[in-house]
């Protein structure tokens, strides 16, 4: 756990996609999320975390829907949602907290 607050607590927002290979809506938002990543380049992170390899952090985080995403910024979560979204929509919410 303590990997992951180092993750999270930095400057720039970090969204953080919780997914499983197992799950379509998951699949389905990779080439979501690297559009995202592509597009807001070093002004933010994009972090997938594969809910099966991770199951500690989930179960803390109370991750249930597939796919969830979380920004955090600077240590504190600023946004959460479960389902899919589109690369413009996710780009919008993290320019709110660039």
């Amino acid at each position: 756990m303590s990997k992951f607050g180092e993750l999270i607590d930095v400057e720039v927002p970090v969204l953080l996609d919780f997914y499983t290979e197992w799950n379509e809506q998951s699949t389905t938002m990779h080439a979501v999320l690297r559009d995202v990543a592509a597009a807001l380049g070093d002004k933010a992170k994009v972090i997938k975390i594969d809910v099966d390899k991770n199951e500690e952090l989930a179960e803390a985080l109370r991750v249930k829907g597939l796919p969830t995403l979380i920004i955090y910024k600077d240590g504190e979560m600023k946004w959460r949602q479960s389902g899919e979204q589109d690369a413009n929509t996710l780009i919008g919410i993290i320019q709110q907290y660039i």
